[in-house]
Order: C-alpha cells, then structure tokens, then sequence
C-alpha cells in the first residue's frame, strides 16, 4: 500500500558503487521501495569532480550512485543482495571494458549497522563460493557525495537505444528481473 503523496516517507540511504553509475541507477529503478536515485561521485580526494575528472581514474573517486528507500518495503540487506547481483564483486577496478579505480566495487556505508550488515553479507557470500575467486568489494564509511551532472540521471531511461545501454545495461536488467522478480515494480 503506497502512503498518501503529502505524507514523507522515512527513507534510508545506500551509497553504492558498482562500475558504472548508469548501469547501477537503471537497475535500482525498477525495484520496489526505491523511492529516487542519485548518480555522483565518491570516495576520493578531489572536491566538486567533474566526469571528465573522475573518468581519468586520477581523482579517487568512483562512480556510484545514491539509493534513497523506504525499509518499510525493502531492507538495506536486500538492497545489498540486489548490489551483488548487478556487477562481478570480484573485479578489481573493473567492471567488463569499463577500467579503473572509479568502477571499483564499493559499499561507503551510513551507519555502524550498515557496515556491519555489509560485512555479514559478504562473509555469507564468500561462504556460498558463488564466484571462483574472492570478493574484492570495498566496505569503507561514506564521507562525502557529489551528484553527478544532470545528464547522467536517468541516463538509460533517456537512451535506451544507445549501443551502450543496449550491450550492457539492458542484459544486467533482464538479469535482475529473472533474480528478483518478487522486488520489481509493476507499472500499469
């Protein structure tokens, strides 16, 4: 049941990185209780970075993108098992072609209860030896967040078409929707 559009939601927020921040936010669309998303910057030295800046792989920062959810409808470890789903946690600074520190897989966590649900969540899945080599995925406390230019949000919303988004982005969707087909949002 959705709240009336005058009562405020109290969301929570997931600052994630995943590679590429149009691959995360198209994914994190979909499901349901993630209320908005913010494509930016993070984890890096330099204030203010430009896409030009982050993209020479110089700045620190990676490209990640800014989960705000009602807990109500979806938990932070949810949200997380969604994360691992979408990108290989076990690449290094790498996402398939994309290159780089700024595509490294990372969770900047929130809260001391958010580091911990982090970290119990990767130890479950190193357990379950889904992948053949370990994750590499960074748990490191959230400092400070840039927003990325407008033309990045809802990039693939925007150009679906784009070869891009259609060798890429689209087949990490189709994933998720076959993974958690109970979490995505129905559109009428």
């Amino acid at each position: 049941m959705s709240q009336p559009p005058n009562e405020s939601k109290n969301l929570e927020v997931a600052t994630l990185a995943a590679g590429c921040f149009w691959c995360t936010e198209a994914a994190f669309s979909i499901i349901k209780g993630v209320e908005r998303i913010e494509p930016g910057y993070t984890g890096g030295s330099v204030p203010n970075p430009t896409y030009e800046e982050v993209s020479t792989g110089t700045t620190g920062h990676a490209e990640a993108a800014q989960i705000y959810f009602d807990p109500k409808v979806i938990s932070y470890k949810q949200i997380l098992e969604i994360f691992f789903t979408i990108h290989d946690p076990t690449s290094l600074n790498r996402q398939g072609a994309d290159v780089g520190t700024q595509y490294r897989s990372a969770i900047f966590y929130n809260s001391p209860q958010q580091k911990e649900t982090a970290q119990k969540l990767i130890e479950e899945l190193a357990k379950e030896e889904i992948w053949s080599t370990p994750i590499v995925t960074e748990v490191v406390p959230l400092k400070i967040f840039y927003n990325a230019e407008t033309y990045h949000k809802d990039y693939y919303k925007k150009h679906p078409k784009e070869a891009y988004c259609q060798a890429v982005i689209t087949p990490k969707i189709a994933k998720l929707q076959a993974h958690f087909i109970d979490k995505i949002k129905v559109h009428l």
